[in-house]
Parts: structure tokens; sequence; C-alpha cells
């Protein structure tokens, strides 16, 4: 038997109605599955502490922290959430330091002018001071049915990412444009299908998606939750993104985060879009 996935939307761009959650332009989930509690991103500020307060959500033993990329709204609350398990050792609360997975690109310094950094505030150097961590280009499974994905192969032509102004400073403090490779996500095996978890789909949704059916196994995919960086979509991507799902027969697509309002509408002809804001949960 599968074990079954939880997923609590901790902080997202908006909130649901009538549930007071702060909300904020970033994303933070909250997982459990095979008695593991995963934080998959952090959001850009303490929002997603508050929020998991608010909904009675304990962070103080999780086993692991996932980063989707290096990105400041996905990697700000690192510094919150390092502030919080400081707090409990020193007033001797129970607690457990996660291990923190992601890949190895995370924590370089990114460049996107005019801010010259648009990265992680933390170096990987104290993110080691911090965490167990596990930087990996390959997939980790972090259970049986849990995988994140590592670097996610791009064969999309359609998908392909414009560097433009960005740029990442690998070690050495060498430049060169970023085409985002630290992009990952998480695919859980369910008993009906593939759950795909994002954080922005940098690398693509329709290559993510490709590559977590190679990695698992399984062809069918039963629910996307996360953002699928559709903010201004060229129709001719919106159209063959949408032939893609379409073909998919999902369940639901759950499109959060950076996805525009008009990306949302147009998927919804194509599959069929579910509403997304903190606070939500959903169960496979």
């Amino acid at each position: 038997m599968t074990p079954r996935l939880t997923l609590t939307v901790l902080v997202d761009n908006n909130c649901l109605i009538d549930r007071y959650f702060t909300a904020e332009p970033g994303l933070s989930f909250f997982l459990e599955t095979a008695k593991k509690k995963i934080l998959f991103d952090t959001g850009y500020s303490d929002a997603f502490l508050m929020n998991a307060e608010k909904m009675k959500i304990n962070l103080l033993d999780l086993d692991y922290v996932v980063l989707s990329h290096g990105h400041l709204d996905h990697t700000g609350g690192l510094v919150p959430l390092i502030r919080f398990l400081t707090e409990a050792k020193i007033e001797g609360t129970e607690h457990r330091v996660p291990e923190l997975v992601a890949h190895p690109r995370c924590f370089y310094p990114k460049e996107k002018l005019p801010l010259t950094n648009n990265g992680s505030i933390l170096s990987e150097e104290e993110v080691r001071r911090q965490f167990p961590v596990n930087l990996s280009k390959k997939p980790v499974w972090i259970t049986d049915d849990l995988v994140f994905l590592g670097e996610i192969p791009r064969k999309f032509t359609f998908e392909k990412v414009e560097p433009g102004n960005r740029r990442i400073h690998l070690s050495g403090g060498r430049p060169e444009p970023d085409l985002l490779l630290d992009d990952s996500a998480l695919a859980f095996r369910s008993n009906d299908g593939l759950v795909i978890i994002t954080g922005c789909s940098h690398a693509g949704i329709c290559n993510i998606t490709t590559y977590a059916r190679e990695v698992c196994g399984d062809e069918k995919i039963v629910d996307i939750v996360g953002g699928l960086h559709l903010l201004k979509p060229d129709p001719a991507r919106v159209t063959l993104t949408g032939e893609y799902l379409a073909n998919l027969s999902l369940k639901a697509l759950h499109a959060c985060h950076c996805t525009s309002l008009a990306a949302k509408i147009a998927l919804s002809g194509y599959c069929p879009v579910q509403e997304v804001g903190a606070g939500l949960h959903l169960e496979w």
C-alpha cells in the first residue's frame, strides 16, 4: 500500500477566502508522508512560520527542508527558520534539525539587475553550519515514494529559458548567464499516479513532468501543485503547455504563485485548474 501524502499550503501569493493567514509573493508547502515531515521552500519571510502556528503545524520536528531553487522568494525564510530552531535550542525546547536538500547551484549569488543578488542571502558555507546538507544534481529519494528530482533535463524547446540580464556567480566569483539549472521539483508516487510538486518550474513544467515519469517509472500524473512561471505567457507556449497537460488527463492542476490569471484561464481550457492559497490542504 503506497503511503498517503498530505500537503498544506503555508505560503502563496494568495490566501483562501475566510482563512486569515498571511500571503506574500513566495511559496512554502508542508508535506507529510511515511512518517516524514518535509518543508518545501520557505517563502520570502517568516510568514510560513506564522501561518504554520495558526494552522497548529509544528515545524520543530521537521525531517527535511527541500528547496526548489535559490531565488529569494523561496529561500528567504531560511533565516527565520534558523532563528526559530536556535531559540528552541536556547530554551531547551524539544526540536530536530532537518536535513536540507537542494541543487548544488542553489546558494550561488544570482544577479538580476538592478538587484545584485535575488538569490539566497545565506551562503552555502553558512547553510552547512546550520543544517546537514545534501546538494545533488541526481534524484534524491526522501522516502520510498517521494523523490527530489535534482537537475531537470531540458527537452522541450518552447520551454527554453532565456537568461536575459540574469547571471549566476559560481565559486571563485566567475559570472555566467543564469539558465536556472538549480530549478527542481518533487514527485510522489500515489496509488492513482504521480503528484508533481513545483516551486516555480523555471525548468518548464513539461520538462519536469517528463523527467518525473522517467525517474518514478510511472506514466500517469494525477495532480500538479505549484508555480508554473507563466507570468506574461507567450500564447504559443501556453498552447503547447496546455496540449501537453491535456494529454496527461490530470484530475487537477493546482497552479499558483508565479502563474498569472491569464495563464490559469487559458490552461483551464485544457485541464481542471483548481484554486490555491495559504491554508489549502490536499491529500492523495
